[in-house]
């Protein structure tokens, strides 16, 4: 068999992500000749701000319900196949020190560096090679030239020290790793949706998920007041339920659960709400109304509540009578004020966009491409992983769980 050129390998990967890096580690073991191709200045972004800054790089519990996709048993057989346990054996083996906080999460304990370091320890064992400050131009479909290795041609250029270094490379088999339009300024871009295009590949709707909301006039110089104020709510939408906490923002709401709920919820929606998922605030109005007459509502919530919640609800939702003790209240006005605190319907205005979004939903049509491998079912040689796809997590490791099981999937065939 021919020799390969210098420039000719048999996998490029577009993107030095997550889903990237573990695709070109689990190809590499196969002995492939793998390039790497980052367009921005460093090499993973999203695993070092993830988490805090300490990677919430898995769950201890994953399954599809935790994926939201047009296709929702798409995502099964390369979560199956690459489990969270192989990737903790992976840390493990590196002696990173780690921790399992709230609703099952994987978090580092030192810092989401490890995690990265790891991955790019992994690739230096392999002599996989990494480049930076990649700018792609042009790819050309070379599978019709029958060609040994060559199925596509990469043209662009280095972008160092504000000097063009122009590159033109061969491949086999080119994956496609560019992230969704999450976080621009960590790279995220809709570059892997072009190239959807190109190669006549559909993509879904694309919208931002795990983003905060912003509200209207109303409550928008409310939560400006209580901002950085939290405490746990269960929120609703539909049939979708998330019990965790909410945070009052300079903009909004935001929090576990308000993230969450943000990638079931569509423009023009309300979400429900309950402020007291552990009790029924009619029923401890009752209760102080019998038990200690003269107590004011604002004074029996202060228990349960922020104070600055509070006052705040109070000047919203019961002002004229906010000085009032419970007995002098009727039952009929303290079981309105009992449901609004149980089932609060909030219409938001809009989420902050793709700025602040953990994820983005939708993205390249899971019709198009083989569950088992990643392949483009009509385009030979050229995968498509990660966020890209149209398959996106909820909050809690669940994104970085399709990262590393979509890129060992890819990893198993490139």
């Amino acid at each position: 068999m021919p020799q390969k050129k210098e420039n000719t390998y048999d996998v490029i990967i577009l993107g030095a992500g997550a889903a990237g890096l573990m695709a070109a580690i689990t190809a590499s073991k196969r002995n492939r000749k793998i390039l790497v191709l980052e367009k921005s200045n460093k090499v993973g972004k999203k695993i070092l701000m993830s988490g805090g800054g300490r990677c919430n790089f898995t769950n201890q519990f994953i399954n599809s319900d935790n994926f939201i996709s047009d296709n929702k048993h798409f995502c099964k057989a390369a979560l199956s196949r690459y489990s969270s346990q192989d990737f903790i054996n992976m840390a493990d083996k590196h002696n990173i020190k780690y921790e399992i906080r709230k609703n099952n999460q994987y978090f580092c304990l030192n810092s989401s560096k490890d995690i990265l370091n790891m991955l790019l320890k992994e690739c230096d064992n392999k002599n996989i090679k990494i480049k930076t400050l990649s700018e792609v131009e042009s790819i050309i479909d070379l599978n019709n030239y029958n060609s040994v290795y060559t199925r596509y041609k990469l043209k662009g250029y280095f972008c160092l020290e504000n000097i063009k270094s122009t590159f033109e490379y061969n491949c086999n088999s080119l994956v496609i790793a560019t992230g969704g339009l999450s976080v621009p300024t960590l790279g995220g871009s809709g570059y892997g949706y072009n190239l959807g295009e190109q190669f006549s590949i559909l993509k879904n709707t694309t919208r931002p998920g795990l983003v905060p909301f912003t509200l209207g006039e109303k409550y928008k110089d409310v939560s400006h007041r209580l901002s950085g104020v939290s405490f746990e709510i269960e929120v609703k939408h539909n049939k979708t339920i998330f019990r965790d906490n909410l945070l009052f923002t300079h903009r909004g709401l935001s929090g576990p659960a308000i993230l969450q709920i943000s990638s079931y919820w569509n423009p023009g929606d309300h979400i429900h709400i309950n402020l007291l998922p552990n009790g029924n605030a009619y029923k401890i109005f009752l209760l102080a109304k019998k038990e200690s007459k003269h107590i004011l509502i604002r004074t029996l919530l202060n228990q349960i509540f922020p104070k600055a919640f509070v006052l705040e609800i109070e000047n919203l939702w019961w002002k004229d009578i906010k000085n009032k003790p419970l007995i002098e209240i009727s039952d009929k006005i303290l079981k309105q004020i009992g449901e609004k605190i149980n089932n609060w319907l909030l219409k938001p205005t809009a989420t902050e966009g793709y700025r602040t979004a953990e994820v983005t939903l939708g993205g390249i049509d899971t019709n198009f491409i083989s569950s088992k491998t990643m392949e483009v079912k009509h385009q030979p040689g050229l995968y498509f992983i990660g966020e890209v796809l149209d398959v996106s997590g909820q909050l809690g490791g669940y994104n970085f769980q399709w990262a590393w099981a979509s890129g060992y999937s890819a990893g198993l065939y490139i």
